[in-house]
């Protein structure tokens, strides 16, 4: 039976994305840290498959994320090479995107969410080892990374930025490991609530104290995004409602869940190409930031174009996963596979309340609304 919570949170997080890429809104980060609890997710998915099928549940992550990927290479990489992008066997890293892929000018924006894709792959891979210390010694190896980003931010460790990555990301991942194996459910409120009040704390008081570029984005700011994602997962996880019956009785809710769920990837990979399409042309008709009328059409434009792609696209999701192609998923019954997320990861317990539960923007320079890049 899936847990419609985790398709919901995972729903949720989707579409916060695509709308603070739109929008560039700080606020929205610090309301719904939406890529750490994407990777939390991931990492409960990866925990559980990891129980079933040990190692080879790599092949099986990787055989649900890159399908997508390459479909956006079929179309952007032959543009890039016309206009700029010089051949070399770099460009093969579009195939299986272990470091950053080489992109040319406007490639390197409407493509700058694949650094979740590879920050994914990385962790996929360093999953087998990292669960199996996880199970004989749970509080040392979730502690870990969250040690190292402060060595690396206090200026201790000058690590390079695959480990800030593992740092700030793995950590969220890792609480997707204690979320499946039910510690973080066990925690008494008298514990949970303090211990997330204090993480929420010293994340904000470093983001206060350490503002970015644009202020107080959690994408400007490793330590206090870090810190402040954990306490939110502590809470949305580790407070999970069984279910949330409220959607089962909305028709168009329901079906909007299962769509963004079985498509997440899709939208993920696509909506920034529309986001960086779309900011000149918005801004000769005078819709700028500061108009919410402008931002409301932005948002719905950038939504209908990936919803064209999607139905054009989509499907290869569902060949990913090994289901049965659908042009406008959750039209009928379907079986308990894998839970797509927007990191082309899946549930394969479809989030189920079992604990088989369950996207990004390069984190170059953060990857953006006004084309400035953000994490989302």
């Amino acid at each position: 039976m899936r847990n419609r919570y985790l398709d919901l949170l995972r729903s949720l997080a989707i579409v916060r994305v695509v709308v603070y890429h739109v929008t560039g809104w700080a606020t929205l980060t610090l309301v719904f840290p939406a890529m750490s609890v994407m990777f939390a997710l991931a990492g409960s998915l990866m925990a559980a498959s990891l129980t079933r099928s040990g190692p080879a549940a790599v092949g099986r992550r990787l055989r649900r994320l890159l399908p997508s990927l390459w479909v956006v290479a079929v179309v952007f990489v032959p543009a890039m090479l016309f206009t700029g992008l010089p051949v070399s066997p770099r460009v093969l890293l579009w195939l299986f995107p272990v470091a950053d892929p080489p992109a040319n000018h406007w490639g390197a924006l409407a493509l700058s969410v694949i650094w979740y894709l590879r920050d994914y792959l990385w962790f996929v891979f360093a999953s087998p080892v990292a669960f199996w210390l996880f199970r004989r010694a749970p509080l040392p190896t979730l502690l870990a990374p969250y040690l190292l980003l402060v060595m690396i931010e206090v200026g201790i460790y000058p690590a390079p930025p695959v480990l800030r990555e593992f740092g700030l990301y793995f950590g969220a991942w890792l609480l997707g490991f204690a979320h499946h194996a039910g510690m973080l459910r066990r925690l008494s409120s008298w514990l949970l609530y303090p211990l997330a009040l204090a993480l929420a704390v010293g994340g904000g008081a470093w983001i206060v104290g350490h503002p970015g570029p644009r202020g107080y984005d959690l994408n400007d700011n490793h330590l206090g995004n870090a810190l402040w994602s954990a306490a939110f997962i502590l809470i949305v996880l580790g407070r999970a409602p069984a279910g949330v019956s409220w959607l089962n009785r909305s028709r168009l809710a329901e079906r909007a869940v299962t769509v963004l769920n079985r498509r997440a990837l899709t939208v993920y990979l696509w909506h920034m190409p529309f986001v960086v399409a779309l900011t000149p042309l918005v801004d000769v008709v005078g819709w700028s930031h500061q108009d919410p009328v402008g931002l409301a059409i932005r948002v719905l434009l950038v939504f209908a174009l990936v919803g064209l792609v999607t139905l054009a696209v989509g499907w290869v999701e569902d060949v990913a996963a090994r289901r049965r192609p659908e042009l406008i998923p959750g039209g009928s019954a379907q079986p308990a596979d894998e839970a797509v997320q927007p990191d082309g990861d899946t549930s394969d317990g479809a989030g189920t309340t079992s604990g088989r539960a369950v996207v990004p923007a390069q984190r170059v320079a953060g990857e953006e609304p006004s084309v400035t890049l953000n994490a989302g």
